[in-house]
């Protein structure tokens, strides 16, 4: 049998009650007996006063035992009343944990005042939305992970089958096209694997020094040929005689990170559009700004975009639009480098989006990981 906590509370607060009240009254009583007693001996037995002072005594008793339980009827009301006041919420509480563990994640529990109850009330109505956006996160996760396997898995199964009835002749051009649609789940299966490792405990960065400057360059020179493809106007100006801005990262790390969101802005980006890149001194930590003139990230989805196989356009597949996974893996390896990334839409942007990666120059001193230095 389950106690209940606000019985449990009212026992103890009633316990203690009466236990002070019985010790109060054991006490005046035996003192009150003793000074009579010596009274009556001090008087040597006077004629009426026996009497007068065993009727004060019995009087002084009965008002005693009549106080104290008097009090102690009183402590047990208080005592119940104040526990249900305070087991309340906390039942409450524990109801509606009981009823998230059955997936009821739309419920809530009253708070009220600024006490510490009421601030595990919050905790817990917060815990409560984040686990109703973790669900909702893998929901979609699931959902796109059969997405992009289901679409070259169709289309290897359709050209195998029609390979196999001899409707199609084994031409090179055809055994590409399968040849593609393999490497689109390779791809896939690569990238999950890729953040998987970078989320494991194990995952290590190999960070030195480096001219922050320099990696951008090389970042820019690696997806230029794409831009000019589309005809995206790329924009990074760094004058030869600037000074060096100097942080300890990792080179391969910071490139793929670079190249991930020079990727995503090139894909919403239209032709004769442009994107442009700046890198700014903080002082302690460094800034990288890379802003598009594309047609900008919806509020609603803001929130997501570097969640893994997040795409706010359902209808896009890896033909157009990426697997979802870059910037889950741009958030991942800037939070190993103990540095933050966000986007803005829509505001200076004047339509387009623009992404902020603020890295330290330094290895945090409180970093959770140990990362080796070469």
């Amino acid at each position: 049998m389950k106690q209940r906590l606000d019985l449990r509370l009212a026992a103890i607060i009633i316990s203690i009650t009466a236990g002070i009240l019985i010790v109060f009254t054991v006490t005046n009583i035996v003192t009150n007996h003793y000074h009579i007693a010596m009274y009556q001996q001090q008087s040597n037995g006077h004629h009426g006063m026996d009497e007068l002072n065993e009727h004060l005594e019995q009087a002084q008793m009965q008002s005693i035992i009549l106080t104290c339980l008097l009090s102690i009827a009183v402590a047990s009301i208080i005592g119940i009343y104040v526990a249900r006041r305070i087991s309340a919420p906390l039942i409450q509480m524990k109801q509606a944990a009981e009823m998230m563990t059955q997936g009821k994640l739309d419920i809530r529990v009253d708070t009220r005042g600024d006490d510490e109850i009421a601030g595990l009330g919050s905790s817990l109505n917060e815990l409560a939305v984040q686990l109703q956006k973790q669900e909702q996160l893998r929901r979609n996760m699931t959902q796109d992970i059969a997405h992009e396997l289901r679409t070259p898995l169709t289309t290897l199964k359709s050209h195998t089958r029609a390979l196999e009835d001899g409707i199609w002749e084994p031409t090179a051009d055809r055994f590409r096209t399968c040849l593609e649609e393999i490497d689109r789940l390779i791809d896939l299966v690569t990238e999950l694997e890729d953040l998987h490792d970078m989320e494991s405990p194990e995952f290590q960065l190999s960070r030195s020094e480096q001219d922050l400057a320099k990696i951008i360059e090389r970042a820019v020179t690696v997806v230029r040929a794409a831009y000019n493809e589309k005809q995206v106007d790329l924009r990074y100006v760094h004058q030869p005689g600037d000074s060096p801005i100097i942080a300890k990262v990792d080179t391969d790390r910071m490139l793929q990170i670079l190249i991930n969101v020079l990727s995503n802005a090139l894909y919403h980006t239209p032709a004769s559009g442009r994107v442009q890149t700046d890198l700014v001194d903080e002082g302690n930590t460094v800034q990288i700004r890379i802003e598009d003139s594309g047609q900008g990230i919806p509020a609603s989805d803001l929130p997501y975009i570097f969640e893994r196989l997040y795409r706010g356009d359902k209808s896009r597949n890896r033909l157009n639009g990426g697997s979802g996974m870059g910037l889950a893996i741009v958030k991942q390896l800037v939070a190993a480098h103990g540095g933050d990334v966000w986007a803005e839409s829509g505001k200076e942007q004047a339509g387009g989006s623009c992404f902020y990666i603020r890295i330290p120059k330094e290895i945090p001193v409180d970093s959770s990981r140990q990362q080796q230095e070469v």
